[in-house]
């Protein structure tokens, strides 16, 4: 069986956008602000051209090889199943932890009205009940996605209408209620913590891992209709619709502040209100309707991402068992044509995940490996222009590696800028995942290439030095502020001439295409 095209444009893209604007919202508005004042709207900005160089990048990529899981899977018609396992592997383990991260943050809001949910000294903030309503709702979850991909995407698309409504009518109610420029200016300055700020603000504020849930609509690709147009559409809106919200949610945010919050500087504005930031300033302006509305997208907002970083890790997992990471079980569809005992796995070991792991490891696993596995993306694109050449339908990239190179140096900065305590967790499951793979392919008679993926080595291990000897997330400071980005840039423009150099030749390509029975039809 093969998994059904039936995702159009609008579908996909609320697949992205769904991703995007989960839980982040809420918060991401006050912490962009905590670390770059004012000048979080720039942050906001730059993010989302980075993000935006990165989506194209995989726009034309996806669009030549739509396959299931492509973070996980693409990476094996260009460089084999070293580096597929390795990418797949560590986009695994962040959607592993998003559902649960997604389902805390829901019930810990719906802790207001409903008290019995929360225990502020207990893991994740929750109750013993708390604890058994998240089991139920990763259970509830899975049996969602495991209805179907078209009643996934119908649903998803109702839910994320609401989750579009939803921030705009508050963020343009508090800015025709609340409007003050001065914020903008006179506390000190726009950008009082400067370029460091801003670049903290991306990748520790909460900027960053707002905007890479445009992921989703790569790892659905296989079962996108006319994925040629549809997947570069989908993740070009998914961008463009996503940073115009977050945009308006942080002018609405800063302008709103009063002389009281500002009195001892943006690094110290907080708001203890169950409802949050946005919540606190709609209670404060006397609009308490309008805190009901933000409650409700506060609940809808992530299980909606939860929604859809269970039906993308079930496609990582099949893409994960299809490069012999996971037994050949897990290649399985069933009767719907969803991979079945893919969810069933990822809900098992994301409940044990969510049961044993504080809530801040979860995040900062999450982070790092999401951030990390997007990296593939300009890899590819190059790749396959040696390989096949320019695509003959379809979305073609212009001015291709001046694109390709941007990504991914802005790619090597991100996962920088998340600091040493980021990456080295990165490490850490980078390496578990070695010791599994070679567990599962221990006495195989098949022969791995492992040429293509040597260019992990020094990428790996520069960027475990360049975090912990730079400026960011307890690194040790040794390197100076802008040194630390041009070794930055350096690092990641030699690992992608090196990763494109290292790839599959022509005619393994063509054998590693004909291996997967999507993969020949579809290539353009």
């Amino acid at each position: 069986m093969a998994l059904q095209r039936s995702i159009g444009v609008v579908g996909l893209t609320f697949v992205g956008v769904s991703g995007v604007l989960g839980s982040g919202w809420l918060f991401a508005p006050l912490l962009a602000a905590n670390y770059a004042g004012p000048a979080a709207i720039v942050a906001w900005m730059l993010c989302g051209i980075a993000v935006l160089l990165l989506a194209l990048t995989f726009a034309e990529v996806c669009g030549r090889l739509p396959v299931a899981g492509g973070l996980g899977r693409i990476p094996f018609f260009t460089h084999g199943r070293v580096v597929a396992a390795a990418m797949g592997w560590t986009a695994w383990i962040g959607y592993l932890v998003a559902a649960p991260i997604e389902v805390a943050v829901m019930i810990q809001y719906l802790a207001g009205p409903f008290p019995a949910l929360e225990d502020p000294g207990a893991a994740h903030q929750l109750s013993t009940l708390g604890i058994v309503v998240a089991v139920v709702m990763l259970a509830f979850l899975t049996l969602l996605n495991a209805l179907g991909v078209a009643f996934f995407a119908r649903l998803n698309t109702g839910l994320t209408w609401f989750k579009l409504g939803v921030p705009v009518v508050v963020a343009v109610l508090i800015i025709l209620d609340r409007f003050q420029m001065a914020n903008f200016t006179d506390h000190p300055s726009f950008a009082p913590m400067g370029l460091h700020g801003i670049f903290s603000a991306i990748a520790t504020g909460g900027v960053v891992f707002a905007f890479i849930g445009f992921r989703h609509a790569i790892d659905m690709a296989g079962e996108a209709s006319r994925p040629h147009i549809t997947v570069p559409m989908a993740l070009c809106f998914t961008v463009v619709i996503c940073l115009v919200i977050y945009l308006l949610l942080q002018i609405a945010f800063i302008g709103a502040l009063s002389e009281a919050d500002l009195a001892k500087g943006w690094q110290e504005i907080s708001f203890t209100d169950q409802l949050g930031p946005l919540g606190a300033i709609a209670l404060a302006l006397g609009m308490f309707w309008l805190s009901v509305l933000v409650l409700a997208g506060a609940v809808v907002a992530p299980f909606g991402g939860a929604l859809v970083a269970t039906g993308s890790n079930a496609r990582l997992g099949l893409a994960l068992a299809h490069n012999g990471f996971f037994p050949s079980l897990f290649t399985r569809l069933s009767l719907r044509d969803v991979p079945l005992n893919a969810l069933l796995l990822n809900f098992a070991i994301g409940v044990a995940a969510f049961l044993f792991l504080p809530f801040e490891e979860l995040l900062a696993l999450n982070g790092a490996a999401l951030t990390f596995s997007l990296t593939v993306g300009p890899v590819c694109v190059l790749a396959l222009r040696h390989q096949d050449g320019v695509p003959t339908a379809g979305f073609r990239l212009p001015l291709v590696r001046l694109f390709a190179f941007a990504a991914f140096i802005v790619a090597t900065l991100i996962v920088y800028w998340s600091g040493w305590d980021t990456v080295w967790r990165l490490g850490v499951a980078l390496a578990v995942g070695a010791v599994l793979f070679a567990v599962m392919n221990w006495g195989s008679e098949e022969k791995l290439p492992i040429r293509p993926a040597l260019w992990l080595i020094p990428y790996l291990v520069g960027l475990l030095l360049l975090s912990r000897y730079g400026q960011f997330g307890d690194g040790l400071g040794v390197i100076g502020f802008g040194w630390d980005a041009l070794l930055g840039a350096l690092l990641g423009a030699g690992c992608l001439w090196l990763a494109v150099r290292l790839r599959l030749d022509n005619e393994a390509a063509r054998e590693h295409r004909s291996q997967d029975a999507d993969a020949p039809e579809l290539f353009l």
